[in-house]
């Protein structure tokens, strides 16, 4: 009896600990919650045998600056001539596994190719890290481990499928796997065979890759057969505070307003759709439909998903963006000032971070309302100045 009762004793206190403190005792915790959901002690035990922390991850968690640049920046970084050219020729050469992925979920070509070619230039760059080390160092981290524990329970359960390898399967430094860089547990709950051949292998299979990744597109709630972004050509006296993508009208609306389309028609009339100005009223301006949510649940980044959705449409044809003449972007040392006036003031920025992302914009927009200037959401010297 008193047995039982210490085991129940460290159990729960092993359970409790959801980050942090001894890893052994995490690990411990991890193991009972693993073992509660099916998966055999034996395969538990053998997923973590010669599992470490890996201080590398934890460095590139911490150093990820590429996030503060503007979008005209980071899009130019990240969009070049070879990316489009292999655009084509991957296309190509997986041309029926994606007639098969618009056929059966309505995706156009180009958002998973965009996807393709940041992640891991279309599979040639994978990642070296040690999955299972990855997703141990940061579920154990105390920054987010409410996203990485269900992903390390996640991973377990895919060693127990023959889907991953604890010692030899490798990735990107957050845990993801495969050429379309997914978490496990999108590879357990999506993971699709679309090769034929009964395996599920996102690492050397593109069409399992490209197939899985549609998947996982479509259970987020991406709408079929519909745009995600446009570039549009928005009029001098557009009502700035009215864009965003907290602000939300139907297509004709925005049409009513003056706004056009800068390459063929703007998208069926009942639509809601926002209006995006990434670089502020004097730079590029697309129109976001519904879909352009859906990528904020591949990647938080806002500049990260402008650039992917905005690629996605260069390699179905759109023309280079018209970069217009933006004021230039605050340093990152200025806009975490930007962010400290903000939450001062009381709005919330989702951290202090030197990021300009969503919840950033909105206080920004906000606060030019409040002061008469032009609501565009882009902080500016002079914004920075008046706060």
């Amino acid at each position: 009896m008193r047995l039982a009762l210490t085991f129940c004793l460290l159990a729960s206190t092993a359970t409790a600990q959801t980050c942090g403190g001894n890893v052994n005792s995490f690990i411990e915790g991890v193991k009972i919650e693993a073992r509660a959901t099916g998966i055999p002690a034996a395969t538990v035990d053998q997923f973590f045998q010669g599992a470490q922390i890996d201080q590398s991850v934890l460095r590139a968690d911490r150093a990820q600056g590429v996030f503060q640049k503007d979008f005209i920046s980071f899009s130019r970084a990240l969009i070049s001539q070879n990316r489009i050219d292999n655009g084509r020729i991957y296309g190509n050469r997986y041309d029926a596994t994606f007639n098969e992925i618009e056929r059966r979920f309505g995706i156009s070509r180009g958002v998973l190719l965009a996807f393709w070619a940041f992640e891991t230039d279309y599979g040639q760059v994978q990642g070296s890290f040690n999955t299972r080390n990855a997703l141990l160092t940061l579920a154990h981290d105390c920054r987010r481990p409410e996203l990485f524990r269900p992903q390390l329970i996640a991973a377990i359960e895919l060693f127990r499928r023959g889907g991953m390898d604890p010692q030899r399967t490798t990735g990107a430094w957050a845990g993801e796997i495969g050429q379309l860089q997914k978490l496990p547990r999108e590879i357990v709950r999506q993971g699709m065979d679309g090769d034929g051949d009964g395996v599920v292998d996102l690492k050397n299979s593109a069409p399992d890759a490209l197939m899985t990744g549609a998947n996982v597109l479509s259970s987020l709630g991406w709408r079929a057969n519909e745009p995600w972004l446009q570039e549009v050509n928005v009029p001098a006296n557009l009502d700035w505070s009215q864009t965003g993508l907290n602000h939300k009208f139907s297509v004709s609306d925005w049409a009513r307003r003056g706004v056009t389309a800068r390459q063929g028609s703007l998208g069926p009339a009942n639509l809601q759709a926002s209006i995006l100005l990434p670089m502020g009223r004097n730079g590029p301006a697309f129109l976001a439909y519904p879909n352009f949510d859906v990528y904020f649940d591949w990647n938080k980044s806002f500049v990260y998903v402008t650039t992917a959705a905005y690629f996605a449409t260069r390699l179905g044809g759109a023309p280079v963006y018209n970069a217009g003449n933006p004021s230039a972007p605050l340093s990152g040392a200025q806009m975490q000032q930007l962010q400290q006036k903000l939450t001062a003031r009381g709005h919330d920025v989702g951290g202090i971070d030197g990021i300009l992302g969503a919840m950033t914009r909105a206080a920004v927009q906000a606060e030019q309302v409040r002061l008469g200037l032009p609501a565009d959401a882009w902080p500016t010297l002079d914004l920075l100045g008046r706060l």
